[in-house]
């Protein structure tokens, strides 16, 4: 049964390694949690590193700098593995071609030009029309406030007639920007894969985020043992899948995305009601608690 804590401090003296969801966990789009990070400046007093890994569809630098603007704490955090970071590797290595179709905001240029510097080792990417392509890069939908996967099925129906490789560059679903829930990139993927069409994933819970997580770990000197490592985030089927996927233990935010199915208190989920919805998403991670303090 998952254990329902009331803050991180309960068990956090057991980890050596944080790896940390953003969206839903430390922030909401729009403003950071202050408790979150509290906790994670606490954790890291007490010896902890703390590497934020999120699905955001940019590379660490331009992450970075939202996290600036919006105030975080950079004592809150020792490094950041983004999705846009692991699926940008993979579009340089050709995974979907060399021309292709960028489907998402303007917002995400950055995945194009913002480039490591072995970039120039591998052919260089265009970015072309629709017609051109010979893959796709989605980021996410154009206009993310008003529109949803089944706005792009006529195009994504032409892409898969004509074999198109679709590269996810951020699997989640869905998220919140503050009171508006709106999709990702994750959810027109899966509606191509859904169409028979072949998507590419790079971001939680798939394996490349977390190989690129443990390198920066490594980097930064943090030796670690697999069972002094915790995941925690409020995805159940991302940030929670992919760390019992990796065999490390997770902890999570009942008071995310699911936060209505946990009962009237966000603060304080009931164990019944988390059981039972544990079960039917078949995930059961170590830990659970309302929002990370």
């Amino acid at each position: 049964m998952t254990r329902i804590l009331r803050s991180f401090a309960e068990v956090s003296a057991i980890y050596d390694l944080a790896l940390v969801d953003l969206w839903g966990c430390v922030h909401n789009g729009e403003d950071i949690y202050p408790a979150a990070e509290a906790a994670l400046i606490a954790f890291r007093k007490g010896g902890g590193r703390v590497i934020l890994v999120t699905n955001a569809p940019r590379p660490e630098a331009g992450v970075r700098a939202r996290l600036d603007e919006m105030g975080l704490s950079p004592d809150a955090y020792d490094a950041i593995a983004t999705s846009g970071d692991a699926a940008q590797q993979g579009m340089l290595m050709g995974a979907v071609g060399t021309k292709v179709w960028h489907l998402g905001p303007d917002k995400d240029d950055g995945f194009f030009t913002d480039l490591p510097d072995w970039a120039g080792e591998y052919p260089a990417i265009e970015r072309v029309s629709f017609e051109d392509a010979e893959g796709i890069v989605c980021t996410g939908p154009f206009e993310e406030l008003t529109e949803t996967p089944e706005d792009y099925r006529g195009r994504l129906l032409a892409a898969k007639a004509r074999g198109l490789k679709l590269l996810c560059a951020n699997p989640d679903i869905v998220v919140d920007y503050g009171e508006t829930r709106i999709y990702c990139a994750g959810a027109i993927a899966q509606l191509y894969d859904q169409m028979g069409g072949e998507s590419l994933y790079f971001g939680k819970p798939h394996p490349p985020i977390y190989d690129l997580a443990r390198r920066h770990a490594q980097r930064i000197g943090v030796a670690f043992a697999e069972d002094r490592i915790i995941a925690i985030g409020d995805g159940i089927q991302t940030d929670v899948k992919g760390g019992m996927a990796e065999g490390v233990d997770t902890l999570f935010i009942t008071g995310g995305l699911a936060a209505e199915e946990f009962g009237p208190d966000v603060e304080h989920p009931e164990q019944a009601l988390l059981d039972a919805w544990l079960t039917k998403e078949g995930q059961s991670p170590t830990y659970a608690i309302g929002r990370l303090r």
